[in-house]
């Protein structure tokens, strides 16, 4: 099967970038729902409807959710890309219909997604709420796993740029996890399904984005909604979609999301298992925080009336600002930046910060600055 073909083939072309709301998938929806697909299944604090859209008729059940945190969309741009290949009426549509059944929550928190911020509307985060049950979206997640009865839950995140795949210099475009079921991290028949998918998953990837998948900590915290369902013997898989090189908007990443997701319906569908799978899983490299956006080396400073040399890293923050995303970068560290890789990396070559700007290094400052060769960065990049 031809993955990037197929993805281009099924691109939902009316949906781009970071900032994802209910407004923008909304007529997608309604699109899809020719044959009474999607309802209504409960509401979010700020009253805001929460969709759930189901289709097939297969034996396998398969639950999928995305934007439990209100900010991170790229998983659910990939499940619209994913539903187009569903409606396609191509061979594959008829397969994956035939053999499996989804229901999906494409946008859990929508007041977040309208906010942009990884809680709800009470400042809540979703995936912490799985046993209290205090926030609404978390009572409609449960109450649909508890209806639909899956075989497999797909939770569905963005991971930020400062993941990279163990100590390698590449960052993990994707990382998955195969959550742990009880504080020991055992495998149980549940688990291990969940643990061959991913393996296979993986195999599938490593032909796109080679060195750039991780696998995510599974240490157990039952509060989170992954865990819990585990816990519960359902097969659960982690998706955290992260950073491709250049791809702040997640317009590349999200087409590895597609593949993921496709690539594991077939694997379920012909029954192509991993063999060895575990340990397939087990040397999939580990998700580490070891990026920064922005690096900088060997810029002059005065430290305690003496010249040194050192290096500083920025960060951006994605701020909603007149309803679009804005990417501000503000420098977060100061110093030798040990076993830390750098998105965009400058060598400044010794020179000082020009005084007659007064400039001066300072944590949290914005990453506006003037060398004294008269080099000027702007928001983190050289000016050209």
């Amino acid at each position: 099967m031809n993955l990037e073909q197929l993805f281009l083939e099924n691109k939902e072309q009316s949906i781009a970038g970071r900032y994802l709301t209910l407004d923008k998938i909304k007529p997608l929806l309604d699109r899809l729902n020719a044959n009474n697909e999607l309802t209504v299944v409960g509401r979010s604090v700020m009253n805001e409807p929460i969709y759930k859209y189901q289709i097939g008729s297969g034996k396998i059940k398969i639950f999928l959710w995305s934007q439990m945190h209100g900010n991170e969309s790229t998983t659910t741009k990939g499940l619209f890309d994913f539903f187009n290949v569903l409606k396609s009426g191509s061979d594959l549509a008829t397969q994956l219909l035939t053999d499996f059944t989804f229901c999906a929550l494409p946008m859990l928190n929508p007041d977040g997604a309208r906010l942009y911020t990884r809680e709800n509307a009470n400042k809540v985060d979703l995936n912490r709420d799985s046993q209290d049950l205090t926030q609404p979206e978390s009572k409609v997640l449960r109450a649909v796993f508890e209806d639909f009865k899956p075989d497999y839950c797909y939770n569905l995140h963005d991971q930020r740029t400062i993941f990279g795949v163990d100590n390698s210099g590449k960052p993990a475009t994707m990382s998955f996890l195969a959550p742990s079921y009880n504080e020991e991290r055992d495998v149980n028949d549940s688990r291990l399904k969940a643990i061959t998918l991913i393996a296979g998953i993986n195999n599938v990837l490593q032909c796109y984005i080679p060195g750039q998948v991780g696998r995510f900590d599974d240490s157990f915290n039952i509060n989170c909604i992954g865990d819990t369902f585990q816990y519960l013997g359902v097969p659960t898989l982690l998706f955290e979609a992260g950073h491709f090189p250049g791809d702040y908007e997640r317009e590349e990443t999200r087409k590895y999301v597609f593949m993921s997701l496709v690539s594991s319906f077939k694997i379920l569908s012909e029954n192509d298992i991993v063999s060895s799978g575990i340990d397939n899983y087990l040397n999939i490299p580990q998700n580490k925080q070891s990026f920064y956006d922005f690096i900088y080396k060997n810029i002059k400073i005065n430290y305690d009336s003496n010249e040194k040399k050192t290096n500083f890293a920025a960060q951006y923050k994605e701020e909603l600002i007149d309803g679009k995303i804005q990417f501000n970068a503000y420098i977060i560290e100061i110093g030798e930046l040990e076993n830390r890789f750098g998105h965009h990396v400058y060598d400044l070559g010794g020179v000082a910060l020009n005084d007659a700007e007064g400039e001066s290094l300072e944590l949290n400052k914005k990453a506006d600055f003037c060398l004294k060769n008269n080099t000027k960065f702007v928001n983190g990049l050289i000016k050209k």
